[in-house]
């Protein structure tokens, strides 16, 4: 019998616009923030580009860039454009967007979540997120990627 998803957030709390709106301020003002950087998309129904701010993963020279909050109108709309434009630190880089499936993004994900899942001061943040167990699997991985769609960007030629 096949797992069923793990929608940890079927919707984005509201909070979040309201801090995503302060966090893109501070990013596009070139305010490094760890992980985090503006990913500009164009709408899928209107052409308009729109800028979100998102944390990157990187990952043995590859960067990813996934859906914490599930399948968001950004997820959707890079679906459907396959590139965007990643601004970090002042500098801003075409790229393109592919998606993996949750096979490939099972792997990624343990790559990049392993090293916190086990440590007390980051696991509660990695488990409100990703509802992990300590000693994750790579199924465990599996069930989480397919409730958060992952991209690698690539950049573009």
């Amino acid at each position: 019998m096949a797992e069923p998803p793990v929608f940890l957030y079927p919707h984005v709390s509201a909070f979040v616009p309201a801090l995503n709106s302060v966090i893109r301020r501070l990013l596009g003002a070139g305010l490094p923030m760890g992980p985090n950087g503006l990913l500009t998309i164009r709408g899928r129904s209107t052409g308009v580009p729109h800028t979100f701010p998102v944390a990157f993963l990187e990952l043995d020279g590859h960067r990813y860039v996934q859906g914490t909050f599930g399948e968001t109108n950004w997820v959707k709309n890079l679906r459907v454009a396959g590139e965007a434009v990643v601004s970090r630190g002042g500098s801003s880089e075409e790229v393109d967007a592919v998606e993996l499936t949750p096979e490939e993004a099972a792997i990624v994900l343990r790559g990049a979540l392993a090293p916190f899942v086990g440590r007390r001061l980051m696991r509660p943040l990695v488990g409100r997120f990703f509802n992990l167990p300590n000693r994750a699997v790579l199924k465990d991985y599996l069930i989480v990627a397919r409730a958060h769609p992952t991209f690698e960007l690539r950049p573009r030629t």
